[in-house]
């Protein structure tokens, strides 16, 4: 993201550093508190009142937003929020119930996505038979399409199945539990390990594919209503 921005400014190409910088401010203060709220919030309905008693279950970004993961936004376009304390003995379903929790967040996220990408197509509508102004368009499309890729950038590096990420959690239905909680142990070694291959690019094509193909599949979906009446 830092590149882009960078390159943005490099080009004289102000407009869109500016949109992208409005778009990445409004997924740490907006969305990414969203997915921590599903995140509580699937917890409290499957039994643990950890999360609303610990004040996680709530949309106010000050109770999710981690100054370092808000930075990795900027830097390297994925990034994380404070992790939301669940206990598992809580659940109705034990470690079922943990990997329904951990998926919330970036179900979340997904959601998040395909609802900006909804919006994008109406602002095309709207601009190809309306005299919607070209400015307002370049401004509401660009903010909603950068909304959306971080969006899916979240989703996708938070499903890696590596600790402390969402991703790992899922492994509790695979994993047996004496191993899940030796390999937990080192997850804050892992996830310094994470970013540096993802700040020295080792990640970038793999993340970047994967992201591809899921922007590509909600796309489709959420401009397939207008396709199909001929208005795109």
């Amino acid at each position: 993201m830092l590149f882009n921005i960078l390159s943005y400014i490099r080009d004289g190409n102000y407009a869109l550093m500016f949109i992208q910088i409005a778009s990445l401010l409004f997924v740490i203060f907006c969305t990414m508190p969203v997915h921590e709220c599903a995140h509580a919030w699937m917890a409290v309905k499957l039994g643990d009142d950890t999360p609303r008693l610990s004040g996680r279950l709530t949309l106010n970004p000050r109770a999710h937003i981690d100054l370092i993961g808000a930075l990795m936004i900027f830097l390297v376009g994925f990034g994380y929020a404070k992790p939301v304390q669940v206990n598992v003995h809580n659940l109705k379903h034990g470690r079922k119930s943990f990997a329904l929790v951990a998926l919330a967040g970036p179900v979340s996220n997904l959601i998040m996505a395909f609802i900006f990408l909804f919006l994008g197509a109406v602002v095309s509508v709207l601009y190809l038979n309306t005299s919607l102004s070209q400015s307002i368009y370049t401004v509401l499309y660009y903010f909603l399409y950068f909304a959306a890729s971080v969006n899916i950038s979240l989703a996708v590096f938070n499903l890696i199945p590596i600790p402390p990420l969402d991703g790992s959690r899922i492994l509790t239905l695979i994993l047996p539990e004496k191993y899940y909680y030796k390999l937990m142990r080192y997850e804050r070694y892992i996830m310094i390990a994470m970013f540096v291959l993802i700040w020295i690019g080792v990640l970038d094509t793999p993340l970047s594919f994967l992201s591809n193909i899921v922007y590509k599949g909600l796309n489709w979906l959420a401009t397939l209503p207008f396709s199909l009446v001929g208005w795109l």
